[in-house]
């Protein structure tokens, strides 16, 4: 998971396991199935932000995807694609 917080109120930098996992990590379902959550596009995102992001492991990844988008972090996956 991507945190900015780890209750010392310092800042915590992306592990790059979870973020390798979540470069790969493919849209299981819908108009998008089988794209990878990276490259979902921020409309979509967005929509899950307002009404509410799945349970489990997708929903986390989901909830981190929309905070990679809204600030600007994609670049981070650019040397994570195969």
């Amino acid at each position: 998971m991507i945190s900015n917080d780890n209750n010392s109120g310092m800042p915590v930098s992306p592990d790059p396991g979870y973020l390798l996992k979540l470069a790969h990590a493919k849209m299981p379902f819908g108009k998008y199935a089988g794209r990878n959550l990276i490259d979902l596009p921020e409309a979509y995102i967005i929509w899950f932000f307002r009404k509410g992001f799945p349970k489990g492991d997708l929903g986390e990844m989901l909830q981190n995807v929309y905070e990679i988008k809204v600030n600007g972090l994609e670049y981070l996956f650019k040397p994570l694609r195969r």
